[in-house]
């Protein structure tokens, strides 16, 4: 299968090539040239698969100069006891019309893990295959979650180095000691003076010079992203909108064929566009309700179609969605548009902070999309509300989803069954919600919410304060291009 730019679909490239460069040489984000269908043969098929083998099948429709022996091996080592469920991505039920996907049982507690335990296999296997002898050096810009399990993905993967950026004081205390222990032999980590959308735009800056990428060269290296605008990121994501579904029919309170909502907490726009691909494929999906934070300018934009980065940023509970820019937004609007429309719209966004799509798009954008937000108190009241009601616990970003899809149900009166995404174990943000179950602050907040909840602290989060801190560094984000190019000197 081919890949095209989203910002020139005369420049094609295979699916290794989109995966090894990451981002497209003119700036724009990989897309495949067809997007596969599937029916409910093929649905009824996979239903009697468990998560491993429903990634083979789903992930090989998209990666055909791949076999399905290399294939087999990747998900074999991806999803194998790093993760301390044996489903993988468990469904939880909260009632017959309401379901919690779980994607945080892997190394790093979150769901970032469901594709970045993947893209080493994916990356290197396509580095073979395009003949490449430089060295890889992953670049990521991260919110909080990314960046730890892209560390975690990578740590000590033969040929590659691994260098990861967050906003300084805007992740929450447990994903910084996460990545500032890090172990291994080829990571880095750095803070960034600013916020997310800061630390994001400094690492685009320096995929895109040139003068630097040809310095590298001369090294034995070049950069590569682990990001959600590398193809290799989004579509492992693709699987578990397909294993939701499937476990949803197979517990007998969906019939195949039916339709299932997803409620999605996202900030960067890949989680969710992962289940757009989905459906594009065939998956009986009735809407997406995308759920964000105080940082609402996906909610402003999917009901109004004005793209606005222009606003205030605001530090929340649910800091993994703290974004103003979402990038994989550009791929949705190019497979509703086409590549000048999305070149004006990104062009826009850099000059002058937005843009507004013609009525057509905001229309086919609302067939599929609805949006809602919900501020830090709403959030915290949800936590402590269904953890009362019905002992289920979950963490600050999932809550937001539980909120704007009980917004989204009470106002629409869609009373489809629903699965609301979670992204998060709660002990990754075990103060907040310790305090969301009306718990004062704890000087050990994970051993504390173990003892409110009843529910042990995840192994890969225990012990994070005996670790040595490896990576106390503080950048501006005019000093990332240097701290990188001393990285890989």
């Amino acid at each position: 299968m081919q890949y095209f730019s989203t910002r020139n679909d005369r420049l094609i490239h295979t699916a290794a090539q989109a995966m090894a460069m990451g981002i497209a040489p003119d700036g724009g984000l990989f897309v495949p040239a067809q997007i596969p269908t599937v029916d409910n043969a093929f649905l009824r098929c996979l239903a009697g698969l468990d998560y491993r083998a429903r990634a083979v099948e789903i992930m090989g429709l998209y990666l055909e100069e791949f076999t399905r022996e290399e294939l087999e091996g990747f998900v074999t080592a991806a999803y194998a006891d790093n993760f301390d469920d044996p489903a993988v991505a468990p469904l939880r039920f909260l009632d017959d019309d309401t379901a919690f996907l779980e994607l945080w049982h892997g190394p790093t507690c979150a769901f970032k893990d469901m594709a970045l335990q993947m893209l080493p296999h994916l990356l290197t296997a396509s580095l073979r295959k395009t003949g490449e002898q430089r060295g890889v050096c992953i670049l990521v810009a991260t919110s909080g979650d990314t960046g730890k399990a892209a560390l975690e993905g990578f740590r000590d993967v033969p040929g590659t180095r691994i260098f990861v950026f967050y906003p300084d004081g805007g992740v929450s205390r447990i994903q910084r000691l996460q990545m500032v222990t890090q172990a291994g032999d080829n990571v880095g980590v750095c803070a960034v003076r600013g916020n997310f959308d800061d630390a994001q735009t400094g690492v685009k800056k320096i995929f895109g010079d040139a003068a630097f990428a040809a310095e590298l060269s001369a090294r034995g290296w070049f950069l590569s992203s682990a990001n959600s605008i590398n193809w290799g990121r989004l579509l492992p994501q693709i699987v578990y909108y397909f294993s939701a579904y499937l476990d949803y029919v197979n517990s007998g309170k969906l019939e195949l064929g039916q339709k299932l909502n997803f409620c999605v907490p996202t900030g960067n726009f890949g989680n969710i566009l992962a289940g757009w691909f989905a459906a594009r494929m065939g998956l009986p999906v009735g809407r997406f309700v995308c759920a964000s934070n105080a940082n609402n300018v996906l909610t402003e934009f999917l009901n109004t179609g004005y793209y606005n980065k222009n606003r205030p940023f605001h530090t929340t509970i649910s800091p993994s969605m703290d974004i103003l820019v979402s990038s994989n937004l550009e791929r949705l609007l190019y497979l509703l548009t086409d590549d000048r429309r999305t070149r004006d719209y990104m062009a826009l966004l850099n000059a002058a902070g937005g843009y507004r799509v013609e009525p057509e798009t905001l229309a086919a954008l609302q067939a599929q999309f609805s949006a809602g937000c919900c501020d830090d108190r709403e959030t915290m009241d949800t936590i402590g509300r269904v953890f009362r009601d019905k002992g289920y616990l979950m963490d600050t970003h999932t809550a937001v989803a539980a909120k704007v899809l009980a917004d989204y149900r009470r106002d629409s009166g869609d009373g489809t069954p629903a699965v609301v995404v979670s992204t998060a174990s709660p002990f990754k943000f075990a103060a907040d919600v310790l305090g969301a179950l009306g718990q004062p602050p704890a000087e050990d907040p994970l051993r504390a919410l173990a003892l409110a909840s009843g529910q042990p602290v995840p192994r890969p989060l225990q012990g994070l304060e005996d670790r040595e801190l490896r990576f106390p560094g503080v950048t501006e984000r005019e000093g990332m291009q240097e701290t990188v190019s001393a990285f890989l000197r």
